[in-house]
C-alpha cells in the first residue's frame, strides 16, 4: 500500500510537470483510467529544396564551341583507335557476331547502338555529290552525321535523304537516313522497323 501511494503521488506529479496547463480535476480523470497517453508535439522539419544544377544552353554550347574540332586533330588516323574500340563495343553488344547469328537480332542492335566511330558509307542518295562519301563518323546529331574521310577532311552528311551503309566483321546493315532523324541518346527507346523504304 505504501508503494501504491508513492506511485500514484509521483504519476499526480509527473502529470503536473509535463501538462502544467492541464485542472487537477483533469489530471485525476485520467488517473482513474489504466492508460494514460501524453501530448507530443514533434517539431515539424522543413524540407530544403534541392537546387538542380543547370546544364549549359544550346547557344551557350555554340559559342563555346564545345563540338568543334580543332584543325590540327582533324586527322584520319588520330580517330582510327576509336574504331576500334567501337567495333569492340558492337561485339560485346550483338554476343561476339557469331556466323549463326540472327541478322534482324544484330540489325536491331545496330540501330540502338551508338555509333561514334563506326565507318559508315553513303550508298543511295537524293544528292550525288555525297554518294561514295565513306569515313568515321566524329559526331552524330539529330539531322546529321559528321564525318572524317581518309583525306582528312571533314564532312557534314545530312540524314534526310540518304542510305548508309555499315560494315561489322563482314555483316553489312543499311540505315535509312530519313527514319533515322534522332539523337544518338533517344534511339535506345525508339522501335525501328526493319524494312524500311526511302523515296530516291
Amino acid at each position: 500500500p505504501q508503494r501504491s501511494e508513492e506511485a500514484k503521488a509521483f504519476v499526480n506529479a509527473f502529470l503536473k510537470r509535463s501538462m502544467p496547463k492541464m485542472k487537477d480535476e483533469a489530471i485525476q480523470d485520467m488517473l482513474t483510467r489504466k492508460a494514460v497517453v501524453l501530448e507530443h508535439y514533434s517539431k515539424k522539419k522543413t524540407k530544403q529544396k534541392k537546387k538542380k544544377t543547370k546544364g549549359f544552353t544550346a547557344k551557350q554550347r555554340r559559342e563555346m564551341r564545345l563540338f568543334e574540332i580543332e584543325p590540327e586533330q582533324q586527322r584520319y588516323a588520330i580517330f582510327l583507335p576509336l574504331h576500334e574500340l567501337w567495333k569492340q563495343y558492337i561485339r560485346d553488344l550483338c554476343h561476339g557476331l557469331k556466323p549463326d547469328a540472327q541478322p534482324h537480332m544484330v540489325q536491331g542492335k545496330l540501330l540502338k547502338a551508338d555509333l561514334h566511330g563506326a565507318i559508315v558509307t553513303v550508298t543511295k542518295s537524293k544528292c550525288p555529290c555525297y554518294v561514295g562519301i565513306t569515313g568515321i563518323i566524329l559526331q552524330e546529331f539529330k539531322h546529321v552525321f559528321k564525318i572524317i574521310t581518309k583525306e582528312d577532311k571533314i564532312k557534314v552528311v545530312p540524314k534526310l535523304n540518304n542510305v548508309f551503309s555499315l560494315e561489322t566483321d563482314g555483316f553489312i546493315s543499311y540505315i535509312y537516313g530519313s527514319k533515322f532523324q534522332l539523337r544518338a541518346s533517344e534511339r535506345s527507346a525508339k522501335k525501328f522497323k526493319l524494312k524500311g523504304t526511302i523515296d530516291l
